[in-house]
C-alpha cells in the first residue's frame, strides 16, 4: 500500500508540469486531456465539461514518488490549504538549487538554513500556491 498526492490546478497543469520539470527533474510517465476520455467529452460530476485540452489526469516522477495531478474543473483558483509536500534532498547543495528553483515566482516563507533536525529546511509556497518544505535531515547528511 502507499499514499500518492494528486494536485488540482485549476486550468495550470500543462505550465505546473514544465515548472516541476525544470525545478526537480521530474518525469512526465502519463498525460491525458478530457478530449482523451473514451466518451469523447471528459464530463465530470454535475456535468461540467473542461476544453478538451485540459489535463485529466497526469503523472509525474519525482526522484522514486510519483505525483498526479490535474486541471480538475478549471476553475482558475486552486487553492492547496493545509498541506506542504515535503522535498528530502541529498545534500545541502541540492538542497539549494531545488528551493531556489521552486521559489521562482513563489514566496518564500521560512528561508533555507540549518536548524536542529536538519543541516538545511527552508519553507515555501510556489507560483502555483503549493507549498513545500525543503530539507536535508541531519541523519542524511554525510
Amino acid at each position: 500500500m502507499s499514499v500518492q498526492s494528486y494536485l488540482f490546478f485549476e486550468g495550470r497543469a500543462d505550465e505546473a508540469i514544465a515548472f516541476y520539470g525544470k525545478a526537480l527533474d521530474a518525469e512526465l510517465l502519463m498525460r491525458m486531456t478530457y478530449g482523451d476520455s473514451p466518451e469523447g467529452d471528459g464530463e465530470c460530476p454535475g456535468g461540467f465539461k473542461p476544453p478538451a485540452d485540459k489535463v485529466m489526469h497526469a503523472g509525474l516522477r519525482i526522484g522514486g514518488t510519483e505525483l498526479g495531478l490535474s486541471d480538475g474543473m478549471c476553475s482558475g483558483k486552486p487553492e492547496f490549504k493545509g498541506i506542504s509536500l515535503t522535498l528530502v534532498c541529498a545534500d545541502d547543495a541540492e538542497a539549494r538549487r531545488r528551493f531556489d528553483a521552486l521559489a521562482d515566482g513563489g514566496e518564500v516563507n521560512m528561508p533555507l538554513g540549518e536548524s536542529f533536525f536538519a543541516t538545511a529546511f527552508g519553507m515555501l509556497v510556489d507560483r502555483f500556491g503549493v507549498g513545500w518544505m525543503v530539507m536535508v535531515p541531519k541523519a542524511m547528511a554525510g
